[in-house]
């Protein structure tokens, strides 16, 4: 069951981003996330009112609640860098670095987690790696040094190395608790990280321009990103977090597909042999699970 949590998993984020592209066309990425994390909480509680494990809160060990607060601290960076990526930046250029924090987090496991690396993971690797870096197109490689171009780049990047560190403080912190329980807790912290932010760098004045039609589309990808974790965290509890993990990022493929009805966004030569090198990988790491 936790491979089909984690292909839901990869569904859910996969339309994240298209609705969350829709939502920030004019509106401050910051403002965004922290509205859409309002709706990803409320979400996240109901479906711990409804799996009834509300009772289970006051069992949760410190140790468990110090990792669900980490790991909610480095989802909010990676939220914030992320949301502001793309609204810099191409969706097809901004979520190939973003998924990049598969080898990162694979990598993370083995040291942490002393989950196995085999030979088919070093495949794997190696395909994502090089997938990743034809889909950065070579012209936008060169922009890197112009101050114009280093804008959505190094925010996607960042946005890898804060999910890679999510993804391992969460499978520690959810470890001894029920899987929505902790989703819950952890987006209480990314809420309040969220809006912290707003008021620091002084944004919450925009909060009355905001269109219906934006507000719309951020709720909508926070119900989408609420589904995307409820799937991820169950999945990451009962399954091994260096294949759940690049089965989630397959939501690229849902994420391209749409940015190009959507935005037509258009995947060039390179691009297109790049995304295959990416998929290709992540089906490479599940070959140990459909010949056991």
């Amino acid at each position: 069951m936790w491979i089909i949590f984690a292909f839901g998993s990869a569904l859910f984020a996969g339309i994240t981003s298209i609705l969350a592209k829709q939502g920030i066309q004019k509106t401050d990425s910051t403002i965004a996330t922290a509205i859409r994390t309002i709706v990803v909480l409320i979400f996240s509680w109901l479906m711990v009112l409804v799996v009834g494990s509300i009772s289970q809160i006051l069992l949760i060990s410190m140790r468990t609640v110090v990792f669900l607060i980490l790991s909610g601290f480095a989802t909010g960076a990676s939220w914030l860098c992320y949301f502001k990526a793309l609204q810099i930046g191409d969706i097809n250029k901004v979520v190939p670095i973003d998924k990049s924090s598969t080898v990162l987090t694979i990598l993370l496991s083995f040291i942490f987690l002393h989950e196995e690396i085999s030979r088919y993971s070093v495949a794997g690797i190696i395909l994502i790696a090089v997938g990743t870096f034809l889909m950065i197109e070579k012209n936008n490689m060169h922009n890197l040094s112009k101050k114009e171009g280093q804008g959505w780049f190094f925010y996607a990047a960042g946005s890898a190395v804060f999910a890679s560190l999510t993804s391992i403080l969460g499978k520690i912190g959810i470890s001894n608790v029920e899987s929505n329980l902790g989703t819950a807790i952890r987006t209480s912290v990314v809420l309040i990280m969220s809006w912290v932010m707003v008021f620091v760098t002084g944004k919450q004045r925009e909060l009355r321009g905001i269109s219906r039609r934006e507000i719309l589309f951020i709720c909508l990808s926070g119900l989408a990103t609420g589904s995307s974790w409820l799937c991820y965290y169950k999945a990451l509890q009962d399954g091994l977090a260096s294949v759940v993990v690049p089965i989630d990022k397959l939501s690229i493929l849902i994420t391209i597909a749409f940015s190009y009805i959507v935005f037509h966004e258009k995947l060039s030569t390179r691009s297109a042999v790049g995304l295959i090198s990416v998929v290709t990988g992540t089906f490479v790491m599940l070959i140990p699970l459909l010949i056991g």
